[in-house]
């Protein structure tokens, strides 16, 4: 897929924002080619929680003061941010900040999932599920007597719909569903697979954390349930996390986390919650890292997700093929120009492990193992992949520099 000169990026600008990239090991340049682990972070989101900590320091909703009232106003506007840049109308009402994409499966799962799932219930989730979801759903089906079922992977790297539509019956409760896969790339037909769930009454999850940072997302136009992402994939800061949910349902649940902030009344026999979306948010919550990751918002913005998006399916079709011209290299997943923007491959009988520490020997940085998705490995017949991921400041050149250390990792292990 080509990019036309209007909508390509201005990447030697972008990577002007990230000072982390100016870094060098023994001479060599950094090529940081594993962001579906972890984006790096902009000046600008930098700056953000610098000025937050220098200016405006205090606890949200529990002060009358200035501080307290600028950070309140700062951290509650942060949650609209979201919303708004996830398309869901319901605005602050609607999105839960967590630590993470896996936080906010398990909340759904313990604040939906203990109440609602019995024996004759049934999970769905297919076999490419982070463990995030395959072990959360996996250990609540065992406190309920509910049934988790796998919907099948084909040999190319799809999901199998047909067997989709034969696992999600009368019987189902829940779909959950990775929205692009982070070892396979594969982008999942999430709105078809919702269409099919609510027609049997099913509620449906879907994790996103591999496809927000990567592509324009409307979780209204999904018609999601829920849907969780994170905000360090995304050019914002660690622990902070995002969950959406519809405004009906997350009012329905009842808390799983207790304590301050959370509660409306409290009593020596009883207590109310506080209403949306703070009954979810016990504790003193994550305040610069929520605040910062409205400003990633902004910052993706005004890139635009649409030219994020075609970047980084550019990169990843040319990283497919200038791997497929080695006949060891076998890469995992859909062909180059039907994926997102990431490549998970083998070299030959050497060890993801080894071909990473290579990797590593020459500057260049990827994610090597099972990505947290062991039992997908296991269908697939490996052990670990070697995973390079690609986001707005990465090159074609820097495809190349990670193709020239596979050479010298071939000629290592020969």
């Amino acid at each position: 897929m080509g990019l036309s000169e209007a909508d390509a990026l201005d990447v030697d600008r972008i990577r002007g924002d990230f000072p982390i990239l100016e870094r060098e090991f023994d001479g060599t340049p950094l090529v940081y080619l594993d962001n579906a682990a972890t984006s790096q972070t902009p000046e600008q989101v930098i700056d953000c929680i610098s000025d937050y900590y220098r200016t405006y320091n205090a606890n949200v909703h529990r002060g009358l003061h200035q501080l307290s009232q600028e950070a309140s106003i700062a951290y509650e506007d942060a949650h609209d941010r979201v919303a708004a840049f996830i398309g869901a109308s319901g605005g602050r009402k609607e999105v839960v900040f967590t630590k993470n994409t896996t936080e906010s499966m398990n909340t759904v799962a313990y604040a939906w999932g203990l109440a609602e799932l019995g024996p004759g219930d049934e999970v769905v989730l297919t076999e490419m599920e982070h463990h995030a979801a395959l072990v959360t759903w996996q250990q609540i089906a065992k406190k309920t007597g509910a049934e988790v079922k796998f919907v099948r992977v084909d040999d190319e790297g799809y999901l199998d719909m047909d067997h989709a539509r034969e696992l999600i019956t009368d019987d189902t409760e829940m779909v959950s569903v990775v929205h692009v896969s982070n070892t396979l790339g594969t982008v999942n037909p999430v709105s078809e697979l919702t269409d099919i769930a609510h027609d049997h009454d099913s509620l449906v999850f879907v994790d996103g954390a591999q496809s927000v940072p990567h592509m324009p997302v409307d979780v209204e136009a999904i018609d999601a349930d829920f849907f969780a992402f994170s905000g360090h994939k995304m050019c914002g800061p660690t622990g902070v996390g995002v969950l959406y949910g519809k405004e009906r349902l997350l009012d329905a649940m009842q808390p799983y986390l207790y304590g301050g902030m959370m509660i409306e009344k409290v009593g020596f026999e009883d207590s109310t919650w506080h209403e949306l979306p703070w009954k979810f948010e016990a504790g003193t919550p994550v305040i610069s890292e929520g605040i910062a990751l409205a400003e990633a918002c902004d910052y993706l913005d005004d890139i635009g997700m649409e030219r994020v998006e075609r970047h980084g399916e550019q990169l990843a079709a040319y990283a497919y093929d200038r791997l497929s011209e080695f006949e060891d290299i076998r890469i995992l997943g859909p062909p180059g120009d039907d994926r997102a923007a990431l490549v998970s491959f083998n070299l030959g009988t050497v060890h993801a492990h080894d071909v990473s520490e290579i990797l590593n020997a020459n500057g260049v940085a990827v994610r090597a193992g099972d990505h947290c998705t062991q039992p997908l490995h296991d269908k697939l017949g490996v052990t670990a992949s070697a995973r390079a991921s690609f986001y707005i400041y990465n090159t074609r050149e820097e495809v190349d520099e990670l193709v020239e250390a596979l050479d010298q990792a071939r000629e290592l292990f020969a």
